[in-house]
Parts: structure tokens; sequence; C-alpha cells
């Protein structure tokens, strides 16, 4: 099924947003995001209240919409909830994927070891969430994949900005990798490890930042 106006407006911006392309802090009106994306007001005006919703954007009174602002705080506690919720969508998905989407899993482990030892950050995200959406299909379970999609959204954003931090892009590329395996192996045990093992890592890293 085609997407409607407003669900891809709201793909677009959210694709801008946690690119930074639409710069945290910077105020943007509804016709402004209109002309830039190339949808109407219509549409633009119904993603920005979900994007509202997402804690991505915040209206301002006859003056549009300031885009939030990246912070550590927000950031560990939006991994104290991804913590809980990926476990479970970890552990639903090595139950219930199909072979097809297990096989899928193992692909795309191999493309996060190559993204790590090849230190792409860039590759690394994109291949990062894009499995993570697909795990939450896998999983069969909507409603927490609509809990986890803004959260996810939130977290590219902060990685996407502090990207140049990584460090060891292996370790980080690699844990994913052994979650996906798991998964693809139908391994509840060590999906449930791996899961926390990456949100742990995601942790120290965001608490790196505050240090440095």
């Amino acid at each position: 099924m085609t997407p409607n106006l407003s669900d891809q407006a709201y793909k677009a911006l959210e694709e801008l947003l946690v690119t930074a392309q639409l710069a945290p802090g910077s105020i943007w009106s509804e016709p402004a995001l209109s002309t830039l994306t190339g949808f109407g007001r219509s549409p633009i005006r119904e993603a920005l209240q979900r994007l509202t919703s997402d804690h991505l954007v915040v209206p301002l009174r006859r003056h549009g919409f300031r885009i939030t602002e990246v912070q550590v705080e927000e950031q560990l506690l939006v991994l104290e909830a991804r913590r809980e919720l990926e476990r479970l969508v970890s552990v639903f998905a090595t139950r219930r994927a199909s072979g097809s989407e297990r096989e899928t899993h193992f692909e795309v482990a191999q493309q996060l070891r190559r993204a790590g030892h090849d230190h792409d950050p860039l590759l690394y995200l994109r291949l990062h969430f894009a499995l993570k959406r697909f795990t939450a299909a896998s999983a069969r379970n909507p409603f927490i994949a609509s809990a986890l999609s803004p959260l996810h959204a939130l977290s590219r954003r902060f990685f996407f900005v502090h990207r140049d931090r990584f460090g060891d892009l292996t370790e980080v590329a690699g844990l994913h990798a052994d979650l996906a395996e798991s998964i693809g192996r139908g391994d509840e045990q060590s999906a449930a490890t791996c899961c926390d093992a990456m949100t742990g890592y995601a942790v120290e890293f965001t608490r790196r930042i505050v240090l440095e």
C-alpha cells in the first residue's frame, strides 16, 4: 500500500531531523518546510503534529516550530525505555521470525561487521536503525513497534550528531551483529543478553560524552 501524503511528509521530515539537516534549535515555519520538502501545507501540518509527539519539534505560538536540542540527559531516559522494550522485541523476533526474516538478520549482521571494519559510521547508523525497524516488524507486535519508533528517531539523531565520537566502531557494530545472529539462530537467551550488551554500550557512550 502506498503511504498517504501525511505519512510521506512525516518520513521526509523525520529523515531531515535525525540527520540534523534541520539543525537542533533552529526555527521553521510550515510554509518553509513545505517549500523544502515539496509537500503541501496540510500533510506538513499533520506530520509536525506527529513529530511534536515524538519530541523532535516544539510548536511556538505564531512563530512556527523549533527543532528540539540534542540532550544527553534526554538520551539516557530514551535508552532507559529502549532497554526494556528492545529486549522484548528481540526475544519475540527470535521466537516469531520467518525463515526469510532470519536469513535477512544474518545478512545484515555481515554488513554491520563490514561497516565497523571499514570505520563507516554513517553506513553503520543506516544499517543499525533499518535493522531495528525490521526486527520490530519480525516480532509481530505492532504496539511495541509503535512505542519504539519515536525512541529510535531520537537515538538515531543523537548518535548521528555525535558519530565522530564512536571510537572503536568495530566493537559496537559487532555487538549489533551478535544480536542479529542470535535472532537468526532462534536463540532467545543469547538475543536478550546481546540486546542488554548493546544498550549498555549505548549508555556508556552517552555518559562518556558528558565527561569529555
